[in-house]
């Protein structure tokens, strides 16, 4: 319980965290993002990790000085492309075992099937758009993976989505997070941050439960 909390108050005082880390460890901070980013887009069982309001923060600090924009930009558009393609080779090599499992303590095919669902309305276009919505964001490479999505395709709007997904968090961090404001009041724009990026897929799930109740009655 302890270690939910924590990371729960490392999630919301992204500002007052931060710092402390690009403070102790240098520029290995850079690192250490990197890796965050990596996971949260490559790894299926790390898809809590912060994403949208990790880059928010993070463009934040750069225009205070604390980090280089220029570097953060090319690094973690690296890292969330390359975290995709390392989830696209999971769901293609294991995905289909593991997709046989009703539930387990890491995978949960409720979710892989949300977005399976998801995927095969809005097709290719599907890895742009769920750049933008966390859990799905995790679970999409892998799903594309599973489906034996083209790689050429795949990876085309991998690279398209993963760009546009950093350089507009990050930016906007840079440009608008340190508007007195905004700085004033952090937390609850990153809360805003989170609650906006999981109401697509709220939506997507009430409506898609609502159909399924029209068709039972």
């Amino acid at each position: 319980m302890d270690i939910i909390i924590n990371f729960i108050d490392f999630f919301v005082h992204l500002d007052k965290y931060l710092p402390v880390i690009i403070q102790s460890f240098g520029i290995w901070a850079y690192v250490i993002v990197f890796l965050v980013i990596f996971c949260e887009t490559g790894l299926v069982v790390t898809p809590v990790l912060p994403g949208d309001s990790l880059l928010f923060a993070l463009g934040a600090l750069a225009a205070q000085g604390a980090l280089n924009i220029e570097v953060l930009l090319i690094s973690l558009c690296i890292a969330a492309i390359s975290g995709d393609t390392v989830n696209y080779s999971i769901g293609h090599f294991i995905g289909p075992k593991v997709f046989h499992y009703e539930d387990s303590r890491f995978f949960k095919k409720e979710y892989l099937l949300r977005t399976h669902q998801f995927y095969e309305k809005h097709g290719g276009k599907t890895i742009i758009i769920a750049q933008f919505m966390p859990i799905i964001r995790t679970f999409a490479p892998f799903v594309a993976g599973v489906g034996a999505m083209t790689y050429s395709k795949f990876i085309l709007f991998n690279v398209t989505g993963c760009i546009t997904w950093v350089c507009l968090f990050l930016l906007s961090g840079y440009f608008f997070g340190n508007i007195p404001s905004v700085k004033s009041n952090f937390t609850i724009v990153i809360i805003a941050i989170v609650i906006i990026s999981v109401m697509p897929g709220v939506f997507e799930y009430w409506r898609q439960w609502r159909n399924t109740s029209k068709k039972k009655n």
